[in-house]
């Protein structure tokens, strides 16, 4: 099925262009009786537990998927499933679709006339095309922070607040707790709570681009898109982003396409391997990095290209 795309003007894509982070039982009784029923039950938990941890849930499905700019294809049938509540990595040299791979996922490619999308990507088993989607609350679930860091010219709170307006929120106190929850989930806040009304511009680099991160969180979305997050930024901002992001995969989905091999190793528990708009390998971190089937994915994780 092919799906073509228009371009939705609406606040909530303007606003993502220009701004473009889940109990036990007590056994009594005879002494025999108690020791057996608590290693039943200990086996029991182990049991779930171990299915608990060996099970995924799909998140988003991208089912060939072909891309174009204008005449030129740069995305060949890409089938792709993203679990929930991982971080995923795609890795690839420049050229490969990653960034394009990402922007379709909220369909913010449709700001570009000449970009044309077929095949079909689903989330919760719901395709993001079916008609009346509406695109502002696709791009809320499905949030993006770009590899600049673009604060808002205004107060470091406005800068977090300015979403949840948006969206039709006025309570000063609900958008205080949001603000705090958004920077806390960005291990921003301790750095920040006394000068909430300083400017946003007056933040370091790293301390803007967790402010960028906060602000996607204040929209309560699902998924987060990472486009080369700390591509200039220092080592210390950019392992502050990571423990970030590490924390945040316990209630989102995160997407990264990471600067370098090695932010992936550290991040990531599934790897996507991409090459000149074609989809090489993906799998576990250990299995890609350790042990590829791809002698490309080899050479390009081990340095020889890329």
């Amino acid at each position: 099925m092919q799906k073509t795309s228009r371009i939705d003007d609406d606040m909530g894509g303007a606003l993502e262009t220009a701004a473009e982070a889940a109990v036990a039982a007590e056994v009594a009784g005879v002494r025999e009786t108690a020791a057996v029923a608590a290693a039943a039950a200990s086996a029991a938990v182990v049991a779930v537990g171990s299915a608990t941890a060996n099970s995924t849930v799909e998140k988003i499905a991208i089912k060939h998927m072909n891309f174009f700019y204008g005449e030129k294809q740069v995305i060949f049938d890409l089938n792709l499933s993203i679990p929930s509540n991982q971080i995923m990595a795609i890795i690839g040299p420049s050229n490969s679709g990653i960034t394009t791979t990402l922007r379709s996922l909220n369909r913010l490619f449709e700001l570009n006339p000449d970009a044309r999308l077929e095949g079909e990507i689903l989330i919760d088993n719901q395709s993001i095309f079916t008609e009346g989607t509406s695109v502002t609350e696709l791009r809320r679930r499905v949030g993006m922070v770009f590899d600049v860091p673009t604060p808002l010219p205004m107060s470091i709170f406005d800068n977090i607040a300015y979403g949840p307006r948006l969206s039709g929120k006025k309570s000063k106190q609900e958008i205080s707790r949001i603000v705090e929850e958004s920077l806390t989930m960005a291990a921003l806040w301790e750095e920040t709570k006394d000068r909430l009304n300083a400017p946003a511009a007056s933040l370091s680099g790293g301390q803007q681009q967790r402010l960028c991160i906060a602000r996607v969180l204040a929209l309560q979305p699902e998924v987060i898109l990472l486009d080369r997050p700390c591509s200039g930024l220092d080592p210390i901002s950019t392992a502050r982003i990571e423990e970030s992001l590490i924390q945040l995969k316990e209630r989102y989905t995160i997407i990264i396409a990471p600067h370098n091999i090695q932010q992936a190793s550290r991040i990531s528990d599934r790897v996507v391997f991409m090459l000149m708009g074609n989809l090489i390998e993906e799998g576990d971190n250990a299995e890609v990095f350790a042990n590829p089937r791809d002698q490309r994915t080899h050479d390009y994780v081990t340095g020889r290209f890329g």
